[in-house]
């Protein structure tokens, strides 16, 4: 942990843990425009599906690896026998599911991507390009879903993606800077902000 932030007010979901903290400090609700890592993002998200964050925060050195980088033009051409290589990888969830789902997701990645330009252009229309701030005071006024979440889930799951609920899209939108949904106490909140 930035020992300069040692002190500051957290959101509370941050916890004691180490790299929970970190990742709270340094990469929840900064925007993101990069490609790759708008996908990483997109593949952890629905890998935590039933499971919490930590899990996947934990085993995220592990995904990148076993997963190319989340180099999604390698992944959409991963066949049987990296699936088989996968499934017996400790570093990651080892779940038959969820490692179909994000081959498949890389390949409609890359025809989302044909379509738009970018991902980004295509992820980042569902706020008009602009992060929402909403002003949370505490953790249980953070919603699951929203309207704009069901959307960008129904989208998804049109252009044939899978592990894309509205939940998981949710917290997509939150990791990736889509919304601002640090506690208004938060030292991050002003942080995050958009730059007007």
């Amino acid at each position: 942990m930035d020992v300069k932030h040692k002190n500051k007010k957290r959101c509370k979901w941050a916890g004691e843990y180490p790299p929970m903290i970190r990742y709270h400090d340094e990469e929840w609700g900064v925007p993101v425009h990069d490609d790759r890592r708008l996908f990483e993002f997109l593949i952890l998200e629905g890998a935590q599906a039933g499971l919490t964050w930590r899990t996947i925060l934990d085993r995220r050195e592990g995904y990148r690896r076993a997963f190319d980088e989340f180099d999604a033009a390698k992944i959409a051409r991963y066949g049987a026998k990296d699936e088989k290589r996968l499934l017996a990888d400790a570093g990651i969830i080892r779940n038959r599911l969820k490692i179909a789902a994000t081959i498949l997701n890389a390949q409609k990645f890359l025809e989302t991507q044909e379509e738009f330009g970018t991902f980004d252009t295509y992820l980042w229309q569902f706020v008009d390009g602009k992060p929402l701030v909403n002003k949370i005071r505490s953790i249980q006024q953070i919603p699951a879903t929203t309207g704009i979440s069901d959307r960008m889930s129904k989208d998804l799951k049109k252009r044939g993606f899978k592990f894309v609920g509205s939940t998981i899209c949710y917290a997509l939108m939150q990791a990736v800077g889509m919304v601002n949904d640090h506690e208004v106490a938060c030292f991050r909140y002003s942080m995050v902000m958009p730059r007007r």
